[in-house]
């Protein structure tokens, strides 16, 4: 703790000194008064960055003259003036490639003798797109080595020293000074102000999104609903980590279910049902990979609503997420930083840097730092989580580009928040109505802090992904995209999945709770090599985009599941849970004790077609067959017994859709696409459930995209139907008999805008309404069959908004206001347990402390409003959101 403490106070004073002093000054004494000198030849440059509300350039900040007297530079200033130039593009690519072995050298370190945590490494951000990047990843795999054999040790995961002394090696690129190489122009010196432009487009309709389309479609030409949330948005609106980022989508819900944080429901789907990719690439099951990672690390967030199995494959029914890390930028030389603290002892930490190696070259690289007592203000649950990315641009032509990159990531969770347990009214000390069901069950208020999970227990994720991407514009409108990507990563869930609730006893007059508990383990390797070529050509007078690809992927997935049964954990009081350690050994894991081992090999073909029949009316068109060949056992880890099956599936999926130009600045789309989703996760489904065919989807939607006003308002409308048929339901001649037959529905509609009606007022706001439900749907209860046609599916409310106002008071101040409303949902499929509705009421304040810093202070659920959030398992635990919190944030620039 005091390292860790000791390192944010070297981190922020050094942040401090050079915010104060920063590269071309020095400290000087003058007539005994402390003073800063400017040193001659070294001067900043001005920069400029988008802020919301402000229209039109700033004019430019005077240029300083050359007045033909020389100046004695400041003492020492001939050492930093060195090291302007260019770094040796030889030292680089050494010090690059050693940064990167030392990353995937996997091994396995000493049991520490207390908690480690990692130390706030150097970095920089730089909020730019980069749309000529479309998916990502390069390809080595690490050696598989003993599986499921090590221990996780708190706090170090596998990769932990190499992740520091990776994290430590940009700061030495960072002697640095942060200023515009000056190519020995006599006058190119420039100043530290950050000039504040406006924005125009401010759905970004112009834009292209990588989730949506190969076609290089603008999301204006796109016949779907696409949502980009910015490195910029996500800033402004205090989103730190991934659930808190998804939870901000117009439409949709996220939360932190331990076996799956981050997890997404969006347009009357949930799960398994959403595809989330990182740099357009889908790794596996969203609810198998998706942690709750830090956003300082992406460019954008891009959200595709509607079925895209046509792009993505398998699993992509309600939508896909695609998350965009930041990429060199070429020419340019900047470092970001950002570091806040706040509310329960929460700490973040971030920076980056954007180097120039030469006029072909630039590098990259972001960490990320974050620790909090509890972000949900929960007992004994301390959470703590880093990023490292590293990626280096190579662009010796225009027509030619190569990047490579490395991306780590890594989490813990201590004694994993399970969410609030739910108990008889009668007993509790302070019921509320954000919670009530059929059989009396309530939330109790007081015991909103409460964590009832042993002690030991935790959650941990420690995942690393290495990726390439080749670029090459061949000529004559063809072009041609190769991707690769290595993945590997070790996860953990050991925890009490389930808390039964026991009356008063003598033992315990305020009830107890009997508690099941669960030790699961995931061993995850992975590659995948995708090729596109495409062509930009006229056909008979009319411009044509087509695209040609093939992919294939190689999953090695193993998964220790041990499960033990009430007796394996005493009883806790519900009011003062005394603190439990986790259990030992294996012997009381007689509730289940198997390992999953599936291997999973895919291949796949597809095409797109982008058809303008007149410069006003595109015709879009996608096919994609997958080719997906499942080896699954399940081995009884006592006895070793093992079932084995081994499915082959080949869906095909498509698209068509038409987008029209009504006027210069409206455009009607509509599309019919179809989907595939297997019945279950399809690593982890029982050797039962792996049996079953893929469930079929299709989906319906039209809407509109408008942007007016000079491009100070954008407005954006859809309606769409979602079907999903052949989930599993109970035979009605047989109802002990799983089936598939049953169906799943939603139509409804959204809207979302952006209008800054003044110069310094920026208005936004999404609204949704969905209706959903099961069409057809029986389950086993209690030997009966009961039907729950009709039911709204879980975790679906059937209303979202999400709005925000910010002003800015004197070209200055920033004052901003966010509005996030969900209505009721059900935890469970018999819809017995409603959890209300809610609204949550943010606020910040910005206000430039220097040219280079920005001070905010940020209010988090002002109302201190008591709701659920998310449900998970079982369904009578709903997790409670964050009470009232503030932070303090400095972001800046140089």
């Amino acid at each position: 703790m005091a390292q860790r403490h000791l390192a944010v106070l070297i981190w922020a004073a050094t942040l401090l000194l050079k915010l104060l002093v920063p590269a071309g000054y020095m400290i000087d004494s003058d007539h005994g008064h402390i003073t800063i000198t400017i040193c001659s030849g070294t001067a900043a440059r001005t920069m400029t960055m988008e802020m919301p509300g402000m229209h039109g350039d700033m004019p430019d900040h005077g240029k300083s003259k050359d007045h033909g007297k020389a100046e004695m530079p400041c003492a020492f200033a001939g050492l930093s003036a060195a090291m302007l130039r260019s770094i040796d593009p030889v030292q680089l690519a050494a010090l690059i490639a050693f940064i990167l072995a030392l990353g995937l050298i996997a091994t396995i370190p000493p049991t520490p003798l207390g908690p480690a945590y990692l130390r706030p490494p150097c970095g920089d951000h730089q909020p730019t797109s980069d749309p000529s990047f479309h998916a990502a990843s390069s390809g080595a795999i690490m050696n598989r080595g003993p599986r499921l054999s090590v221990e996780p040790v708190k706090g170090i995961p596998m990769l932990r020293t190499h992740f520091l002394v990776g994290a430590a090696a940009p700061c030495l690129l960072l002697a640095v000074p942060a200023v515009a190489q000056t190519h020995d122009t006599p006058d190119s010196r420039t100043d530290a102000a950050i000039v504040v432009t406006g924005q125009r487009d401010q759905l970004k309709l112009d834009n292209q999104a990588q989730a949506s389309s190969r076609l290089g479609l603008s999301i204006r030409e796109t016949p779907a609903s696409v949502e980009v949330l910015t490195q910029d948005d996500l800033q402004v609106r205090g989103l730190r980590t991934a659930r808190e980022t998804f939870n901000d989508v117009v439409g949709a819900i996220a939360g932190n279910v331990p076996g799956n944080p981050a997890v997404v429901s969006l347009r009357g789907f949930a799960g398994n049902t959403v595809s989330i990719l990182q740099d357009g690439v889908r790794i596996s099951t969203s609810t198998v990979v998706q942690r709750d990672s830090n956003n300082w690390h992406y460019d954008r967030v891009e959200v595709l609503k509607g079925s895209a199995s046509v792009l993505y494959g398998e699993g992509a029914l309600a939508g896909v997420i695609n998350k965009v890390t930041r990429k060199p930028v070429l020419g340019e030389r900047h470092l970001d930083t950002l570091l806040s603290v706040g509310s329960f002892d929460t700490v973040f930490a971030a920076g980056g840097v954007n180097l120039p190696v030469s006029s072909t070259i630039a590098v990259r690289a972001d960490a990320s730092y974050q620790r909090s007592d509890s972000l949900y203000d929960v007992d004994n649950n301390d959470t703590f989580s880093a990023g490292l990315t590293a990626s280096a641009l190579w662009k010796p032509i225009d027509r030619l580009s190569l990047l490579v990159a490395v991306d780590h990531f890594e989490d813990r969770y201590d004694a994993t928040y399970q969410g609030l347990p739910l108990i008889p009214g009668q007993y509790a000390l302070r019921p509320t109505d954000a919670v009530t069901s059929a059989n009396g069950l309530v939330a109790d208020r007081a015991l909103r802090r409460r964590n009832y999970n042993p002690q030991g227990a935790y959650s941990s994720a420690d995942e690393t992904t290495v990726r390439s991407r080749l670029d090459w514009s061949i000529g004559s409108g063809w072009s041609f995209a190769l991707d690769l990507t290595g993945y590997t990563a070790k996860r953990a869930f050991l925890l009490a999945d389930s808390q039964t609730f026991v009356a008063p006893t003598a033992a315990f007059p305020n009830g107890s709770f009997r508690q099941t508990y669960q030790d699961f383990r995931h061993d995850h390797q992975f590659w995948n090599a995708r090729g596109v070529i495409g062509n930009d050509q006229s056909i008979a007078g009319l411009r044509n985009r087509f695209s040609l690809g093939v992919e294939h992927n190689d999953t090695d997935f193993v998964s220790l599941r041990q499960t033990a049964p009430t007796s394996a954990l005493p009883a806790v009081d519900v009011r003062s849970p005394a603190v439990v350690p986790v259990p030992t050994g294996t012997a009381i894991f007689t509730a289940g004790n198997v390992t999953f081992d599936s291997k999973l090999k895919q291949t796949s073909v597809f095409a797109e077609d982008a058809l303008n029949l007149t410069p006003k009316w595109l015709l879009v068109g996608g096919v994609r067959w997958d080719h997906m060949d499942l080896d699954r056992a399940t081995i009884q880890n006592v006895g070793g017994a093992v079932d084995r099956n081994s499915p082959t599936f080949d869906p095909v999926s498509w698209r068509a859709g038409t987008t029209w130009d009504v006027t210069p600045g409206l455009t009607l789309y509509a599309q019919y696409t179809t989907a595939v989703s297997p019945v279950s996760s399809i690593l982890l489904a029982s050797i039962a459930n792996s049996r079953f065919r893929l469930t079929k989807g299709r989906a319906y939607e039209a809407g509109f995209k408008a942007s007016a006003w000079g491009g100070r308002a954008s407005v954006t409308g859809a309606a769409y139907r979602i079907e999903q048929k052949d989930i599993l339901t109970r035979d009605p001649a047989n109802p002990a008999l799983a089936v598939q037959g049953g169906r799943q529905s939603s139509q409804g509609v959204e809207l979302s805008a952006v209008v800054s009606p003044v110069k310094a007022l920026r208005l936004s706001g999404g609204v949704s309404y969905t209706d959903a439900q099961y069409d057809e749907l029986s389950e086993l209860v209690g030997g009966v069959r009961i039907d729950r046609s009709g039911n709204r599916p879980i975790n679906v409310p059937s209303t979202t908004v999400n709005a925000s106002a910010l002003y800015t008071i004197a070209d200055k101040v920033t004052a901003g206001g966010f509005l996030r409303h969900a209505s009721a949902f059900y935890t469970e499929t018999a819809n017995t347990i409603r959890v209300a509705g809610h609204t949550v009421l943010d606020a910040s304040l910005s206000v430039p402390v220097s040219r280079q810093a920005t001070l905010t202070l940020r209010g988090r659920n002002l109302t201190d409003a008591f709701y659920g959030e998310y449900s998970g398992y079982p369904t009578t635990n709903v997790y409670i959101g964050a009470p009232r919190s503030f932070e303090v944030a400095l972001a800046t620039r140089f």
